[in-house]
């Protein structure tokens, strides 16, 4: 197979995928499939060994992905239907003051999207920027930016999110090794894109809470009795220092730090990513909510509506793991793993621009993500990348999947109505926003990279 056949597969079937997206609206699961058949039959395999690698590739990605992001769904449930996340954004408006809660709305954005969706957490803190810009009689973005570069680097970058476990589950990397450097990358990001930018931007736009959505602001729970911050700030570590914990001790031991035991076995047992989520979700439905009275058929109720936006992005992952797996297959990646051995793009700017591509193209974040990682999964599988060079691609995939958000992605309009901006505004302050996440998140993964 030559090089330049070799490309024309890899962008026609991108192209494909667009196509079927765009024109025809077809879903992108059903999307991802059809084009994953259509590598599978222009690389010359056998009909018979395509529905195998459908087969193989969605039980290999499920088996993980399932899992995690359905237990992830009903713990972010438990959080926002018992008040934990305007609890949270209360405590650290009240510790920063007035005068610095930009900076609280950012950290309240970055913690409140681990464990609950984008636009759940924006939908329910959106009050609080309301009655800060309306005290304060600044403009709407110079808390709103903040609190949704918070929001949305949390969203791309830090397990349990749907995006990077995903991502980090085909290119196969341990989620500590994620969450470590999406932390670390993730924060400066959000710190650029909130309060840095949207000091600037609220002073070029100035916005007042629009009255019709103020007045419309009906809540599950009862506003006068929040859980307390420190409870939720305990519900939201329990997860990821039980994953960090699995990662170092497993390091430990490949690197004979210190001797396997009984008890290390136990600690990776209690930090793998499902043992970790059921104990976070059970202790979350314990103390969030039937300590604090809510009736159990409530909480099933709860449970049963966090798996349906779950479903869908369970779907898609699956779907691109077998794409994944038909490049695999197919020996596609074997040859765009030897071609690019040469090449002078890093995995890590090419994870990117692939993802960039899908995401400007067609404006989901997700399926930019996936695609994209289903595409270089097999090329990093013969470069022989180490754990943490492998989380720095899933970080580079995250950040390129979150460039120039405009009309073709629903956050676009979600921000735009509910801080009462025409397209021209929003393109300004989010799209300008979305986009400095996206190029911090590559440069900063760059710089992170020259250590691994």
């Amino acid at each position: 197979m030559s090089t330049p056949f070799l490309l024309f597969i890899i962008f026609s079937a991108v192209a494909l995928l667009l196509f079927l997206v765009l024109k025809f609206k077809i879903s992108a699961f059903i999307s991802l499939l059809i084009t994953a058949i259509y590598v599978g039959i222009i690389s010359g395999m056998p009909l018979k060994d395509i529905s195998t690698s459908i087969q193989e590739g969605m039980a290999g990605t499920l088996g993980f992905v399932a899992t995690v992001v359905g237990l992830g769904a009903i713990f972010g449930q438990m959080l926002e239907s018992s008040g934990g996340a305007e609890a949270l954004a209360h405590y650290l408006v009240k510790k920063f003051g007035t005068d610095r809660a930009s900076w609280a709305m950012v950290i309240t954005g970055f913690i409140v999207a681990i464990p609950v969706f984008f636009d759940v957490g924006f939908i329910i803190l959106v009050p609080i920027i309301y009655a800060l810009s309306r005290d304060t009689k600044k403009s709407l973005l110079y808390y709103g930016i903040p609190l949704l570069a918070g929001l949305a680097a949390t969203h791309s970058f830090i397990p349990p999110t749907p995006g990077p476990v995903a991502v980090a589950d085909i290119i196969n990397v341990q989620l500590g090794w994620v969450i470590l450097f999406g932390a670390i990358i993730g924060f400066p990001t959000a710190v650029i894109a909130g309060p840095v930018w949207g000091k600037y931007i609220s002073g070029k736009i100035y916005l007042t809470p629009p009255p019709e959505l103020e007045a419309n602001n009906e809540k599950s729970y009862d506003p006068n009795a929040l859980p307390s911050f420190r409870l939720i700030a305990a519900m939201i570590a329990i997860p990821l220092l039980l994953i960090l914990v699995n990662t170092f001790t497993g390091l430990a031991v490949q690197k004979e730090i210190i001797a396997p035991s009984v008890w290390t076995d136990l600690l990776e047992f209690l930090g793998h990513p499902f043992t970790a989520l059921i104990i976070a979700t059970l202790a979350a439905i314990y103390f969030l909510c039937i300590r604090r009275g809510m009736d159990r058929q409530k909480i099933l109720d709860l449970s049963t509506k966090a798996l349906g936006p779950a479903g869908i992005i369970i779907l898609i992952t699956g779907a691109g793991g077998v794409l994944k797996q038909m490049l695999v297959d197919s020996g596609i990646g074997k040859i765009m793993a030897e071609s690019m051995a040469n090449s002078a793009l890093p995995p890590i700017v090419l994870a990117w621009l692939l993802a960039a591509v899908v995401r400007v193209t067609q404006g989901s974040s997700t399926v930019a993500m996936i695609t994209a990682a289903g595409i270089i999964a097999p090329v990093l599988e013969e470069f022989a990348l180490s754990d943490p060079h492998r989380a720095l691609v899933v970080i580079a995939i995250a950040s390129g999947a979150t460039l120039l958000s405009h009309v073709n992605d629903s956050g676009f309009w979600l921000v735009g109505k509910y801080f009462g901006m025409n397209e021209k505004q929003t393109l300004r302050s989010w799209t300008v926003m979305e986009s400095i996440i996206a190029v911090c998140g590559l440069i900063f993964t760059l710089l992170l990279s020259l250590f691994f």
